[in-house]
């Protein structure tokens, strides 16, 4: 299961999207973190199955996207909105950020 919330802008949505298991948890490795539990309301959205949450994202309408646990990330490599080149890695947690430039 996937939190997902879209936070719309007038260039697009922000999506925020982690795994279920991850809410709530930090992750650090030398100088980064990542804090799902001080930012948990920016992610906790809709709680989605796999395809629900394939559904509601699409490269036209992403603006930037934060992206973080394994099952996310692999969404939206399958999509095609980033490449297995484009993952990084936090404590052996996979994640994504996305930008569009327009």
């Amino acid at each position: 299961m996937i939190y997902l919330r879209l936070h719309e802008t007038d260039r697009g949505a922000i999506v925020a999207m982690c795994d279920k298991e991850l809410l709530g948890k930090v992750f650090s490795e030398g100088k980064h973190e990542i804090d799902l539990k001080k930012y948990a309301d920016f992610y906790k959205g809709d709680l989605l199955d796999r395809n629900a949450a394939e559904k509601m994202i699409s490269k036209e309408s992403i603006y930037t996207a934060n992206i973080v646990g394994k099952e996310s990330v692999g969404i939206c490599v399958d999509k095609g909105l980033a490449s297995e080149s484009d993952i990084a890695m936090i404590s052996g947690v996979p994640y994504l950020h996305i930008y569009r430039i327009a």
